[in-house]
């Protein structure tokens, strides 16, 4: 299919009809079941929206990822020095409880298969997050997940080192179940083919006379769908959380298990409006223009539409 835009537009906008015919001849490589290890809590994503959504998606990252590779062994022809391609890094962003972690836990398995990149890594931006001794320190607990809450030197120096062909680099390890990084632990990148970042806010810019970690990526997604659909998966996703992870002892929410479903609602949306929309609406929504490809959901959590920069 020929897609039309308008050349004064930096961007054209497909529904997920005209999106899916751009798969091309793209082979669904996932099974149902290992799907089903990939989907977040709550995220309803079946094959059908893979194979309309995420292979095309796919097609488009490897198209990508030569035509990057190609740069960069010109770069190096100009040089005069012979070394191995830098890995192509990839950012993914959005809101809390939008589905952006099995997106890129989706990527991160469906570009592995692909035969020019199989070395693919995930990292996310809880790692960078400071432990809760320093957020408590400075009086930001309250603002966890806010730009303030992580280690920014440490995670664009990460992001720099991968890139800069470094043979391995580690960053912290983040445990959702206890809520903070975990000490001594590590998790190991060694020269990826692609890297993936996924967190809040990785498509923010940096402070004036600084780098940020977006100023490392080739290219970049954001997962997008009104806030008041984002409220209730994040109302919807925190009860089965209270059913499931929340029970285990050695949880840092425990005691929320211990509410009653009318408790549960009430404490759910508080803490959305007070922290998680403030954050969206403050500093996570205003970088969706940096995107070079917003996927767009409707209130079912599936994608309709989809947003690709073409300059």
């Amino acid at each position: 299919m020929a897609v039309g835009w308008d050349a004064a537009v930096p961007y054209v906008e497909l529904s997920r009809e005209q999106w899916s015919e751009l798969r091309k001849n793209t082979p669904l490589t996932l099974t149902e079941g290992e799907l089903e290890e990939l989907r977040g809590v709550d995220d309803p994503i079946d094959l059908a929206e893979v194979t309309d959504v995420y292979l095309p998606l796919t097609r488009l990252l490897n198209l990508h990822f030569t035509g990057a590779r190609q740069r960069n062994a010109a770069v190096s022809t100009f040089l005069g020095a012979g070394r191995e391609p830098a890995p192509y890094i990839l950012g993914i962003a959005g809101s809390v409880a939008v589905g952006k972690s099995t997106t890129a836990r989706l990527l991160h398995t469906l570009l592995a298969r692909w035969p020019e990149h199989p070395r693919v890594e995930l990292i996310t931006t809880d790692s960078f997050l400071y432990p809760n001794r320093v957020l408590a320190e400075r009086d930001i607990m309250h603002r966890k997940g806010f730009p303030e809450s992580y280690d920014r030197r440490a995670l664009v120096r990460f992001v720099a080192d991968v890139k800069a062909g470094l043979p391995e680099v580690t960053a912290p390890v983040y445990s959702h179940l206890e809520y903070d990084i975990v000490p001594g632990a590590a998790q190991t990148v060694r020269r990826p083919d692609i890297l993936i970042v996924e967190g809040l806010n990785v498509l923010q810019p940096a402070p004036p006379t600084a780098l940020a970690v977006n100023d490392y990526f080739d290219f970049s997604i954001y997962v997008d769908a009104k806030v008041e659909h984002i409220r209730d998966w994040y109302v919807d996703r925190f009860h089965k959380l209270r059913r499931t992870a929340f029970e285990d002892p050695k949880s840092y929410f425990r005691h929320l298990a211990e509410m009653s479903d009318e408790e549960a609602t009430a404490f759910a949306r508080d803490v959305w409006r007070d922290i998680n929309e403030r954050n969206l609406v403050e500093n996570i929504a205003p970088t969706r223009g940096r995107a070079g490809l917003v996927l767009r959901k409707g209130a079912d959590h599936s994608i309709r539409r989809v947003r690709l920069r073409r300059v």
